[in-house]
Formats: structure tokens, sequence, C-alpha cells
């Protein structure tokens, strides 16, 4: 049975495999019976608002996967050369884009709260262990031989381990502890990149190289130092890319290290066998349709490639072609500089009905988004206001205001009108969950008039040598024969809908475990204590440690307009390099043109462990010899005109 694959059973085989959570995936659960463990699951839950309400997903996601087949069979009796052909073309403009030249890490602290609390009872540290009440935030390793994991009801993972030790959280420990590994994080790359409060992408190749030192060296002797000054353990991926980085850092957890080698054969065996859900976002449900057409791993999307921007769409088909090929962004820089698309705020709590309860939780929900606009520096346009019934029912309703909102005050106003107005429409409403959202943001931070009028980037050198932008770079778009306009890299859509999959899946543990005992008041009071940290779990950005003037110097740079890369503000130097790129695009219009020739077949494009390609001129050389000169090694993908 291939791993991912829903487990043998009886009609609800597949709502078994949905209710073991998204955090299947996670270390130390090999040597786990996930059958016995979705028994239990399956046995608590029965009965339950929340297993009604799985229940319901889950025939729905049957019902999509029916009409999914069903035009995969139509699909296929028809003539889809020309999807082919397309399909071959895309992968061979991406192999010629690979870059290998980069030396991306992920880092990830192992068991993270639970280990900070061991920091403080060392006696924890050799009995099944776990952090979080209603709902376990992190587990030790040995509590994970047992079946319990992240995102799981307390009282299912009793079941499962019934001398569990639960503690509650404690967010400003876990704060303070994560700001010490981040500092020395920034020795080794000072704009790292934060993905959570417990893991992070670096990019030392100009460390690495500035040192004379090798990449795995260089690692071990990272995770040595964190181990020394912090007393916990980490574990790291070492690869090309950050979507490689990403998956080889579960590799050999805890304390533990594994790399990718720069080298295309290993990228493509890599991914060849790996099961698709260790792919950062695929989600459960992703992984249901594409095991329903019969991918399995990244090795089997080559197969399905025709088929799958018709089954799927365009964003689809090239996140999947990026995952087959290994490919991923390698520009890492610290999280704040990305350009962030709403600032929101929710909790779950018990049920809620009275109008003053409702109101007093608005305006509470409110003053926390006016605190988290305040810490991002932005206002926004459009408000939007979610809630779930106690049934389960997620709601939405959005207003536009006239003008960007920021006060508490402000957003209560605007929020108010709508929750009233979902009072008259639903009698005797209740609420498990409150939240408040807003987007279309505006930077609430003054602009230079000067450098606002003449749009000059100032930049900052990283340690990878490359120059990043103190503000986000615009996206690169690709439009297709269609029309259609895919972003250069699509995984970021579907890693934002994994944790949108999570998070909800965190949200309806909470709920069930509300609902599977009545509480006593100190269990209550408890409960709401964790919830005011709970929702901040794995997703509090920490700015970076601000890095010394000896490791960052501000550079005034011009835009490439053909690759929108940053350039020395030279004029003779830039023109050299705007004819290098439009070279490039020549280029490329030149193996479009042969590879839409009929002579060129698809097996041009080459299996996993070939190492040969073809170049614009149908010569056969190897993969590797793009990275034989300098400019050719810090190709990137964006470069044909197109960053895990």
């Amino acid at each position: 049975m291939a791993e991912g694959a829903p487990l043998p059973g009886d009609d609800h085989d597949t709502l078994k495999y949905h209710l073991l959570g998204p955090s299947l995936t996670k270390a130390g659960q090999d040597t786990v019976d996930q059958q016995k463990v979705s028994e239990i699951i399956y046995n608590a839950s029965k009965g339950s608002k929340f297993f009604n309400n799985e229940e319901l997903k889950d025939r729905n996601l049957t019902q999509k996967i029916s009409r999914i087949l069903e035009r995969k069979r139509d699909l296929e009796r028809s003539d889809l050369g020309h999807d082919l052909r397309r399909a071959d073309d895309i992968i061979s403009g991406l192999e010629l884009s690979r870059d290998l030249s980069q030396i991306v890490i992920h880092i990830d602290c192992d068991a993270f709260y639970a280990a900070v609390e061991e920091l403080d009872r060392p006696e924890l540290k050799d009995v099944p262990m776990a952090v979080g009440k209603g709902v376990l935030t992190t587990c030790n390793y040995h509590a994970r031989r047992f079946g319990c994991r992240s995102g799981m009801a307390g009282f299912v993972a009793m079941k499962l381990c019934p001398e569990l030790i639960c503690l509650p959280l404690n967010f400003d420990k876990y704060v303070a502890k994560a700001q010490e590994v981040r500092a020395i994080l920034a020795d080794y790359d000072a704009r790292f990149e934060s993905a959570s409060i417990d893991e992070a992408y670096l990019n030392i190749t100009k460390y690495c190289e500035e040192r004379q030192i090798e990449p795995d060296a260089a690692v071990e002797q990272l995770r040595g130092e964190i181990a020394e000054k912090t007393k916990i353990t980490i574990s790291a991926g070492i690869a090309p890319n950050a979507k490689l980085a990403k998956i080889a850092s579960n590799r050999n957890k805890p304390n533990g290290q594994f790399r990718v080698a720069n080298d295309r054969n290993t990228v493509m065996a890599f991914m060849r066998d790996l099961p698709v859900r260790k792919v950062n976002g695929v989600g459960r449900v992703f992984e249901r349709e594409l095991d329903a057409i019969g991918i399995r791993t990244c090795g089997d999307i080559f197969e399905h490639r025709a088929l799958l921007a018709k089954l799927f769409g365009d964003k689809a088909f090239h996140f999947l072609i990026n995952c087959y090929l290994g490919l991923g962004r390698t520009d890492i820089q610290p999280a704040e500089e990305y350009t962030r698309k709403s600032v929101g705020t929710e909790r779950t709590f018990r049920e809620m009905a009275t109008r003053s309860e409702l109101h007093n939780q608005l305006r509470s929900t409110a003053e926390e988004l006016e605190r988290d606009l305040a810490r991002t520096h932005f206002k926004g346009r459009t408000l939007v206001l979610k809630i779930k019934l106690h049934t389960y029912e997620v709601l939405t309703r959005q207003v536009m205001a006239p003008k960007a909102l920021a006060r508490a005050d402000d957003i209560y106003d605007h929020a108010l009108p709508m929750l009233n107005k979902l009072e008259k429409e639903i009698p005797d409403m209740k609420l498990r969950l409150m939240g408040l959202r807003m987007t279309h943001l505006v930077s609430s931070k003054r602009d230079d008039g000067l450098t606002k009028f003449f749009r000059v980037a100032t930049r900052v050198s990283n340690n990878s040598g490359d120059f990043q932008e103190n503000r986000s770079r615009p996206k690169t778009s690709v439009t297709e024969d269609d029309g259609s306009v895919w972003e250069a890299w699509p995984e970021e859509e579907f890693e934002e809908a994994e944790r949108q999959e999570n998070e909800t899946e965190r949200e309806l543990m909470e709920s069930l475990s509300q609902e599977h005992a009545s509480l006593d008041e100190h269990a209550h009071d408890q409960e709401e204590k964790e919830e005011g940290g709970s929702h901040l779990h794995g997703r509090l950005i920490l700015p970076n440690p601000t890095p010394s003037e000896a490791t960052t110097t501000k550079t005034i740079t011009w835009d490439c307009p053909i690759c929108s890369r940053p350039q020395p503000t030279d004029e003779r130097d830039f023109n050299a390099h705007i004819d290098y790129c439009l070279s490039r695009s020549t280029i490329k219009e030149a193996i479009k043109e042969t590879s839409s020739t009929p002579s060129l077949r698809t097996s041009s494009v080459n299996e996993p462990g070939t190492q040969l390609s073809e170049t614009a001129n149908g010569d056969k050389r190897s993969a590797s010899a793009d990275t034989e000169s300098g400019a050719a090694k810090r190709q990137r993908l964006f470069f044909i005109s197109s960053t895990g």
C-alpha cells in the first residue's frame, strides 16, 4: 500500500484516514499502527457534531473525485497530443532554468514547545509529554510513538497514551527561546527567512564560500552552536532550493541533517519516489484527488502530465511539474519583506449566544486586530468578518470602508452592522469562532517623497551574494497560449491553502474537545487562557535580529527591464547585462520553435536519471554544463520570463 493511501476497511475508509489529521507526515510516526489510531479517533468522535461535519465533507470530496475520474476518462478518449507537447515544452523550458548554484537550508527545531518545557522540567524528557490541553500543539518523541501528534484533540491523545502528561502553553517562554535561536541564525545569514516561530530558511552560499567550508560542515557547526547555546536541538535540510531543503529537513529528525546534492540526477532521484504528501503545499484533500488518478509519488506526475492542466487547472499543473523536477525558489529574504495581502485574527471559544457576549467578543477581536495592524504597520480598506456556527458552518461577510481603517473603534463600528445582520438572518445564532481580517492593505509607514516619486529601489546585499529588495519583488508572470497567466512560483498559493487546511483542522479539534465533555470552571479558564496564544501557534513571524553594519551595506541598484534583477549602477555593465538577457530570450524562442516542430517528439524530455539535455542547436550535452560559467550558474527560474 502506497504511503498516503487510505487505510483498508469498511465504507468509512477515507473518513478514517482524514481523521488522522494533517500531522500524519510528522517525524516520529514511522512505527505507529495508523489503522489502530484511526479506529480510536473514529470511535472517540463518532456521533459528535464534529464527526457529522467531517462525514459530510468526506462525502462531498468523494463526489468531487468521481467527477474528476469521469473527466479523466473523457480526456483519455480524446486526442491529447497538443497537451502533451505543451507540457513537454514547459518542462524543457524549466529544465533550462534549473539553478544548482545555491546552498539553501531549512532548519526546524525538534518538538520545539516540548523541548523548551523540558529545559525547566528535565524529568519529562524520558516520558510521553505534550504541550496543549484541549488540542495538542507539540508532542515529544516518546508521545509520538503512541500515535500522539500536534493538532490532535487532547482527550483522543489520552486514549492513545493514558500516561501522557499535558502541559499548558507558555507562549512568552517559547518566543524568548526562539529569539536565542534566531540570533545564531543571523550569523550565518543575516537575511534568513522565518517560516514560523520554530523554523527558518537560510541561504549559506556566501557563508560557505567566504570561509571555505563545505555545506554539510557548516550546517553541523550551526546545529552544534544552537545546541550548546540554547540547549535545544534542530534538524536541517540542505539543498539547491527551499522546496527540497524543507523536505530534506524531515529526513533525519530529531537532531539530524540531510543533504540533497546540487546535482540534477540526485535531485530527480530524490523526488522520483517521494510521496506527494511529503511536499509542502499538498494537503489531504489534494492528496486524495491525486491518488485517485494514480499519482502517489512525484515520479508519477510525468506520466500524467498531459491531463493535469485540464483536471486541476494551470496553476496546479505548474506546481506539480515543479515538484516532479525538484525545482524551487532560491531567493531567501526576511519574511517581513514579503508583500502581505491581509492582517487578521480569530478566536475559538465555547458556544456563545447572547448579544452582549457576541458584542464583547467583537470588541475584543477588533482591539486585537488593531494591535496586529500596528505591529505590521498596515491599514486596510476591506474588513472581513468570519464566524463559525455551533454546527461548524463557516460564514464570512465583508464591507469596503470609505477610508483605510486601523483603529479598534473604527473596525468595531464597521463590523457591528455585519454581525447584527447575521443575527437577524440566523435565529438563535450560536457561535464557536469569531474573526476579523483586513485586506486591501496600505502601509501606515511614512514614505520618502523622492524615493516614492522616482521609484528607486534600495537593496541590501545578502549572504548569498545576491541583492534583495527591502520591498517585495514584483511577481513575474507567464502568459500561456490560451491567455491564462500564472506566477513564476505557483507553490505559494498551494502552501497557503495547506496552512489554511491545517488551521481549520485545529479549530475543529478545539471544538471537538469542548464538545467532548462539560468542563468545570477551572478547565474553562485554562482553555480560554490557552486560546489567547493558540491562534498564534506556528504562524507568528518575528522580525529578524538587526544585523550589524558590518554585515549589511545599502547599495542603490538599477532593475534590468528583461529579468527584473538588480544590477550595479554602471551604465556600460548595465547595457552589457541587458544584451545578455536579450540573448537568453532569443535562445528560449529558438528552443520553443524547435520543440514545436514535428521532428521533436516527447522523448526529448529526459526521464529521471538521464544526464543529457538538449540545447537550442539540438546538440546533446551534460545537464550540468550550464553551471560551467558564473553567469549561467546564477540563472534563476524567472529568467524564462516567467521563489519553498
